[in-house]
Parts: structure tokens; C-alpha cells; sequence
């Protein structure tokens, strides 16, 4: 092993860890290998905090490089370019634990970078990413309260396994990624085909106890090769500043509290800050130091009520939910749609229904794969009253949308079953809470309103923290007040049979297994209540899809015959396409797909199908078209590159001098097979088909 580095069995590989070797400039880097996969993390921090600045920037980048799996990239400028979905997640999960572990009051921008080196195809870089900038801020000279460590759960067979290979995951019931500390869990991560509360903490546990290992291999890397943190100037805020604004607002906020709206409670808060500014700078406060004061009352005020009056800002119970109205159909044109409205937060969801040609291709360091579901979550400003230039979506869209669809994969019908591509888009009207978990509830309705046969009604709903020494307060539907002021945001969606997906994020350092142990139990019940109301519109999915949506019928034929129809260049399928004005998808299984919103149209191209890749029988009859006349009878074509004869003695039941006297070029005419010669060549009968009609009518 090489110098500055350590390593411990985690799982089925050794989990390695240097540094000191790449990347000296930065404040912190460390190289995270394990099996043939090796992540570079770096953490940088700038000198000084910029002036008028009352936030933390940290930002956090991550990247798949083309080479670590020895590819080249595709499209013209062959080189990577803006991140892929899959880079914009990992990178929140490399932020989402860090981000609470900086102590308060640290301004100065801090950039951690993770690079995939080198990827095997069997292990996921994401998990090794979060323990590399851990290290990287641990050693480095960043002030940070690490370290943590992560890892991925998968349960196969009723058997937990640690840090899954990408087949792994494909055969497992649940996915979660657990990111922890010495005290306890940071953040949660996951999605699961229906699993109990009870598989589910079991899990947690399991990751738990095998992450301990690793955060003691850790505290020995940074006694090591450590650096001395260095001497910050944290942004504080003045305790005599605090005091008089907390005695000049506290009439004022519990009035401003006592409002219904979101958006009255706002205007109130951003009066009252004006009147601050103008009465305090006079005294020598900047207007930054007063937000920052005011901001610091008012957590203060909501905690307090919460945690010794019982009572939170809207009047309710801890663990009452907002009122909900659930309606179906509410759009004319759409495939399937629906409005889901809790308190002030609104989803208005839209099912799209396409063919294989609507598919996604995903290119990824582990290979190509296709999506035929996706959910995608849009957030405009006007949901929260602002305005915004409108741009592509941001990263919180993005992440919003894959905990959505990841809630609703496990109740996805097969494609064997539904062989439809099918997109969700939810976009949020408005906005006051865990606008993701109505996501859920509105994809979930608009679904069954398009008739797509999911196995379950999923729900989801949100739960919050607010914790001081022992006392711990958990919320039920949490408003956005009590998200910004309180210390948890623990995302829960699932089914009456189990859960589906569960996100947690903390604003302080750890909870306990117990803790969370509480929080689901809650969560169950608050899902159930939630279900009810969204049964209450919609029981199950609808019989019949729309019909402005595509029908999908599948045809199997012979493989051995896709040449056939396919046809040299595609010249058979797109002729088939052309004249029918249907979609086809030909598989390799044999299975074809024809979808038309026509029903007479989809026949037309079955029975074209079918005649060029069924085998010509003898005694059954074709509807074709004259091709070619010639002295002793015609030509016709019964199936792309399948011609037959019609002999002038089987034109009619009489004797035929002319042949143009009974057909012409172009004529579509009724034939039945009379014979098939050792050649391959086929006889056809027009008198015959007209022979048997005769003796129907007589009959």
C-alpha cells in the first residue's frame, strides 16, 4: 500500500484511502478507491468572506469523466459537458450531510470538487464521494465538524448486503444510502418496493453499525495527516442588537404569526425589517446585521412556541395535517391529470402516454440503459408570489423530481404488461411545504386517471424537528416556516402495504435510531390519512385510457422474419408506416408494438404485418392489389416482396379473352391461395373467393 494511505474491509472490497499524492493546492484532497472505482475529492476555501454576504456558500461539484470507464464521449466536441442528472444528484447527496457539520457564521465560500477517476462498472461512485469530501474537509484547513461516513443498503432474499454492485441493485427490494456520524444518523436516501417501517429501520440499522468502522478509520487518517484548522472570523450576531429588536418585534411577530396566508405573514415580516432598518442604523447597525438579528428573533419566537406553549404558528396539532382536496380530470385534452391542494401548497399533475419511441436513453459511466417512466418537477416563481427569470430546471427541480419518480417505481407496472412510455409532469401552483411529497399524491392520481394499471395508490408527506437538549418535537406536514426554523426534513412515501421512498436531510449533527424510530411511526399514520383523502376522488386506475391517448397493440411474430419486415434500408416498415400513419416498435423477442389513437388504422398495419411475416397458406384469402397484367393472367402482391398469379382461368367463371376486361392495374380485389409449387411459386384464385360469397348469399 502506498505511502499516506490506510484502508479497511468494507463490504466484499477494501476501502482505501490517500492522500498527499495529487492535488497538494487544495486546502484538502484525498483519493477514495475501492474495488477498480477511484474518486478524486477536493475541498477549497477562500481567504476571506465577501462583504455583505449572510449565508454560507458552499457549493458542490461532481463528475463522471469519460475515460475512467474507457470511453469516449459522444456528440461533436467529444467532452464532457454540462452535468448529467445523475452528476446533479450525487452532488446534492455529497452537499445535503456536509452542509450542517460547518459551524454557524462561517461565510467564506467553500468548493468541494469529486472526480471519478476510474470506474469497474460493478461499484457506484456516489457513496465513495461522500466519504472522500469528508476526508478532504476533515484534513484539510476548513473549518468542519466531521467526519461522517456513507454507504448503500440493498436487501436480496431477506438478507441486508452493504455497498451493492449496480446487478445487485437491479434484483433488490429496497436502495438507501445512509450518511452518519459518531452520534447518529445525518441523512437518508431511498427507495424500496413496498417494504415495512420495521424492514426499513433495520436496514438503517445495518448501515449504522457497519459505518462506525469506517469513521474510525477516518479520525485515524486526520490525526495523521490532518492539518490545523484555521483561524476564522465567524460571522456573529450582537447579543445587545438581538435583545432590542426582540423587544421592539415581539408584539408585532405574534401579530404577524397569528395570519392565515403565507404571503400576508411575508409582507408583515418585511414591513416590520424596513422599520427595523430605519429606526436601528441610525444607531450604527448595518441592514444586514438587523436581518440577520430579526431572522434570529423569529427562530427563536417559533421554537418557543412549539416547544413551551405546545402550540405551532398555525394553530395546529403536532401531528394534524393541513386541509386536502383531491380532483381527477381536470384538464380536457391531457391523457390523465389532477389537482392535489394541501394548505397552501398545490400540484397539478400531467400524465403523458408515448410509444418506444419516446423513450430516454441514459448514458452512464456503468453502461447505456432506457427509461420508459420519468417525472419531472417544475417550480415556477409565481408559486411562492416572486419573480424570477425563467431558465432551465435548477438542481433542486431535478432533485425534487427523481424523489417523486423513485416513490412511484415501486408500484410502476412491467413493460410487458404496459407497453407504454409514460411521463409525469407536476407543476407546482403553489408553495408552503413540502411541495415533492404533493408531487407524489398528484402524479399518483393523475396516473390512475390515465388509466396506467399501477399496483397502489402511492402518498407521501413530510415530517419536522424542532429539538432543544433531550425535548424533541416531531411535526407532521410541515409548513415552510417550520421547515427553515426547525432541524428536520424527513420525507416519507409508500402505500398502505409499505414504503417506497424516504428522504431525510438534518439542519444539526445526528439522531438516534430511536428518534427515528418515532418519526416513522408517525409518518405511517399521517401516509394512511392521506391515502384516504386521495381514494376518496380516485379508488383505482381507470379501465379505459383516454382517448386521445395512443392504443398499443403487440403483434408477435417469427424473430426469424424481422428482416422480412423490416425490409432492405427499412423500405418494408416505413412503408407501412407511411400508409397507415401508426407507430411501430419492432423488438427483438419478436414482439411488435403498433400504436394509433385509430383503431382501423392499427388493424391495417397488423394485417400488413401479419401477411409478410405469417407463412402463405394455402386456402386462405388476401385483399391485395393488381401489380402487373399479363397475357395469361395477373400479378398480385399479397405481402411486400410476396407475389402471386391469378392464371386468366381464375379470373371469373367464365372463359376471359381479355384480362383488362375483368381487373386493371392498381384494382384492389379479394384472392384466395389455390397452391404454392415446389419453386415457391404461388397461385392465386379471384373466381374462387367470388364462388364462395355466391353460395353465403344463396345459403
Amino acid at each position: 500500500m502506498p505511502n499516506n494511505a490506510m484502508k479497511i474491509r468494507f463490504g466484499k472490497n477494501d476501502l482505501i484511502l490517500e492522500t498527499g499524492k495529487i492535488a497538494k493546492q487544495a486546502n484538502g484532497s484525498v483519493t477514495v478507491r475501492y474495488g477498480g472505482t477511484v474518486v478524486l475529492v477536493t475541498a477549497c476555501m477562500s481567504r476571506e468572506a465577501r462583504e455583505g454576504r449572510d449565508f454560507f456558500p458552499l457549493t458542490v461539484e461532481y463528475q463522471e469523466k469519460t475515460y475512467a470507464a474507457g470511453r469516449i464521449p459522444g456528440g461533436f466536441f467529444k467532452r464532457e459537458g454540462r452535468p448529467s442528472e445523475s452528476e446533479i444528484l450525487t452532488a446534492r447527496l455529497i452537499d445535503r450531510p456536509h452542509r450542517p457539520l460547518f459551524p454557524k457564521g462561517l461565510f467564506n465560500d467553500v468548493q468541494v470538487m469529486a472526480i471519478v477517476l476510474s470506474s469497474d462498472g460493478e461499484n457506484d461512485p456516489d457513496v465513495l464521494s461522500v466519504v472522500g469530501a469528508s476526508v478532504a474537509l476533515s484534513i484539510s484547513d476548513i473549518p468542519f465538524n466531521g467526519p461522517l461516513a456513507c454507504c448503500r443498503v440493498a436487501r436480496i432474499d431477506n438478507e441486508f448486503i452493504l455497498n451493492p454492485t449496480y446487478l445487485e441493485l437491479e434484483k433488490s427490494e429496497l436502495d438507501v444510502v445512509i450518511a452518519a456520524n459518531a452520534k447518529g444518523i445525518i441523512m437518508l436516501e431511498s427507495k424500496a418496493r413496498e417494504i415495512s417501517e420495521e424492514t426499513f429501520k433495520e436496514a438503517v440499522k445495518f448501515g449504522f453499525q457497519n459505518l462506525q468502522d469506517i469513521i474510525k478509520l477516518e479520525d485515524e487518517f486526520i490525526r495523521q495527516y490532518g492539518k490545523p484548522k484555521a483561524d476564522i472570523e465567524y460571522k456573529k450576531i450582537d447579543p445587545e442588537l438581538e435583545k432590542k429588536i426582540e423587544e421592539l418585534s415581539r408584539i408585532r411577530l405574534k401579530e404577524i404569526y397569528n395570519l392565515t396566508k403565507k404571503e400576508e405573514r411575508q409582507e408583515g415580516i418585511d414591513l416590520l425589517s424596513k422599520e427595523l432598518q430605519a429606526q436601528l442604523t441610525e444607531e450604527g447597525y448595518s441592514a444586514l446585521d438587523i436581518k440577520m438579528a430579526l431572522l434570529e428573533v423569529e427562530r427563536e419566537q417559533i421554537r418557543k412556541k412549539i416547544l413551551e406553549e405546545n402550540v405551532r404558528i398555525d394553530g395546529r396539532g403536532f401531528k394534524d395535517i393541513r386541509p386536502i382536496s383531491c380532483e381527477v380530470s381536470v384538464l380536457p385534452r391531457t391523457h390523465g391529470s389532477s389537482l392535489f391542494t394541501r394548505g397552501q401548497t398545490q400540484s397539478l399533475a400531467i400524465t403523458t402516454l408515448g410509444t418506444g419511441d419516446d423513450e430516454q436513453l441514459i448514458e452512464a459511466l456503468e453502461g447505456e440503459r432506457y427509461k420508459t417512466f420519468m417525472l419531472h418537477y417544475s417550480f415556477p416563481p409565481f408559486s411562492v408570489g416572486e419573480t424570477k427569470p425563467v431558465r432551465g430546471p435548477g438542481r433542486r427541480e431535478i432533485g425534487h423530481g427523481v424523489l417523486a419518480e423513485r416513490s412511484l417505481l415501486g408500484v410502476m407496472p412491467s413493460k410487458e404488461s404496459f407497453p407504454y412510455t409514460i411521463r409525469v409532469v407536476s407543476e407546482i401552483l403553489e408553495s408552503n411545504g413540502s411541495s415533492s411529497m404533493a408531487t407524489v399524491c398528484a402524479a399518483t392520481l393523475s396516473l390512475m386517471d390515465a388509466g396506467v394499471p399501477i399496483k397502489d395508490a402511492v402518498g407521501g408527506v413530510a415530517l419536522g424537528l424542532i429539538k432543544e437538549g433531550e425535548k424533541a418535537i416531531i411535526l407532521t406536514d410541515i409548513t415552510g416556516l417550520e421547515d427553515h426554523f426547525g432541524d428536520l426534513d424527513f420525507k416519507v412515501a409508500g402505500t398502505k402495504t409499505g414504503i417506497t421512498a424516504v428522504q431525510v436531510d438534518l439542519k444539526i449533527d445526528g439522531i438516534d435510531l430511536n428518534l427515528l424510530d418515532a418519526v416513522l411511526t408517525q409518518a405511517k399514520e399521517a401516509r394512511f390519512f392521506v391515502l384516504d383523502k386521495m381514494k376518496a376522488a380516485l379508488d383505482e386506475p381507470r379501465q379505459e385510457l383516454s382517448s386521445y391517448a395512443p392504443r398499443i397493440q403487440i403483434v408477435k411474430v417469427n424473430p426469424e422474419k424481422i428482416g422480412e419486415l423490416i425490409g432492405p434500408s427499412g423500405k418494408t416498415i416505413k412503408k407501412i408506416i407511411a400508409s397507415t400513419g401508426v407507430n411501430i416498435d419492432i423488438q427483438d423477442d419478436g414482439n411488435v408494438l403498433i400504436a394509433s389513437v385509430d383503431a382501423s388504422k392499427s388493424k391495417a398495419a397488423i394485417d400488413m404485418i401479419k401477411a409478410i411475416t405469417e407463412d402463405v397458406e394455402v386456402g386462405r384469402i388476401y385483399v391485395t392489389k393488381v401489380k402487373r397484367i399479363v397475357p395469361f393472367g395477373v400479378f398480385c402482391e399479397i405481402a411486400p416482396g410476396k407475389d402471386g398469379l391469378v392464371h386468366v382461368s381464375e379470373l371469373a367463371d367464365r372463359f376471359v379473352k381479355n384480362v383488362e376486361d375483368i381487373v386493371k392495374i392498381g384494382d384492389e380485389i379479394k384472392v384466395k391461395v389455390i397452391g404454392i409449387d415446389e419453386l415457391g411459386r404461388i397461385n392465386l384464385s379471384k373466381k374462387q373467393v367470388e364462388g364462395e360469397s355466391n353460395c353465403e348469399k344463396k345459403d
